[in-house]
């Protein structure tokens, strides 16, 4: 794409001010199952000698932990609120999963009540902090976060977690798609393959919304 027609996309593209009050930390997926270096899923490739998930799991412990835990505590002195979103079956048997979900489900024993399903350690929900459950891809789908973002007051996401092609990525356009302003921090997401996740950003920022680092995210909050 030129850069001509980059710049004759992004004139269209909403850039409002953003009200910490109004705001809200959306962190998509951070379970033990895909999101932790020693989760059901990291633990199958090491064991299959599979290496298709390193860049992915060394992104998670590098930036994507430590960048949500910096964005947590400063939404959090801001007084804005962290919403979680979590995915996986509320069956043991997956069956209340889409059927393109369910096979993938099961293989990490990813349903509620289960070590997979749980948000890692390290970025776990304070009390009061509200955590949706979905079962589909995006969050708006399967869930009532739509209902609960209005009745908070939040008009500004600032979107989190993995995969940043996928749930992320899925995610932040239906909430763009619902008249949300929405950022993408780019440093505190993962996928499997790095073209993947700059090609989501690329995408994203053409005319969804905004794809920023965490340190300007911080900064717009204080």
């Amino acid at each position: 794409m030129s850069q001509f027609s980059e710049d004759y996309v992004k004139q269209f593209t909403a850039r409002r001010t953003v009200d910490p009050a109004s705001s809200a930390l959306v962190i998509i997926d951070m379970q033990y199952a895909t999101g932790h270096p020693d989760g059901p899923l990291a633990n199958r490739m090491k064991a299959e000698g599979n290496s298709v998930t390193d860049w992915r799991f060394d992104r998670i412990t590098r930036l994507v932990i430590p960048n949500n835990r910096k964005l947590i505590k400063a939404m959090r002195e801001a007084g804005g609120r962290v919403i979680y979103v979590t995915i996986g079956a509320g069956l043991a048997d997956c069956s209340d999963a889409p059927a393109h979900m369910r096979g993938f489900f099961t293989s990490l024993g990813n349903y509620e009540g289960q070590p997979a399903h749980r948000i890692i350690d390290e970025l776990a929900p304070a009390p009061g902090d509200p955590v949706v459950r979905k079962t589909t891809m995006g969050a708006f789908a399967s869930t009532g976060l739509d209902h609960l973002l209005r009745s908070l007051g939040r008009e500004y996401l600032f979107v989190t977690g993995v995969s940043t092609n996928m749930c992320v990525e899925t995610t932040a356009r239906e909430a763009a798609d619902r008249g949300y302003a929405v950022t993408l921090v780019e440093d505190a997401c993962a996928a499997t393959h790095e073209d993947l996740h700059e090609g989501t950003l690329r995408n994203f920022s053409r005319f969804f919304g905004t794809v920023q680092s965490t340190d300007d995210v911080i900064k717009q909050l204080c």
